[in-house]
């Protein structure tokens, strides 16, 4: 069963920065723009498993702090030249909460 979980108030996230989710799909990156828009990416880069909750949040993107591969936070997809793409789940802000969509949360912790 998918249900929506609350995470947290959006404040707890710094702009241009993430929280880290601990989930049975594995830890996940919450990331919070510039303008408020709240993305949700599986925390591994798709090359060689970096930790993108580390990365620097730059637009609606996120460098990989391990080997600079920069990702769409909207899509979870590589910027060519590189190919791959990390997990998105769907997340979205109600009333000043954070929300994200999972089986299942077991934890959760700031970054």
């Amino acid at each position: 069963m998918t249900d929506w979980h609350d995470i947290g108030a959006l404040s707890d996230i710094p702009q241009l920065g993430s929280r880290i989710v601990k989930s049975a799909q594995g830890d996940i990156a919450v990331f919070r723009a510039a303008d408020d828009a709240v993305f949700a990416l599986s925390d591994s880069c798709p090359h060689r498993g970096g930790p993108l909750s580390q990365g620097i949040v730059h637009g609606h993107r996120v460098t990989c702090p391990l080997h600079n591969w920069v990702l769409e936070l909207e899509s979870g997809a590589a910027i060519a030249p590189d190919v791959g793409c990390a997990r998105k789940y769907p997340v979205r802000v109600d009333g000043g909460r954070v929300l994200l969509q999972l089986v299942s949360v077991t934890d959760s912790s700031s970054v």
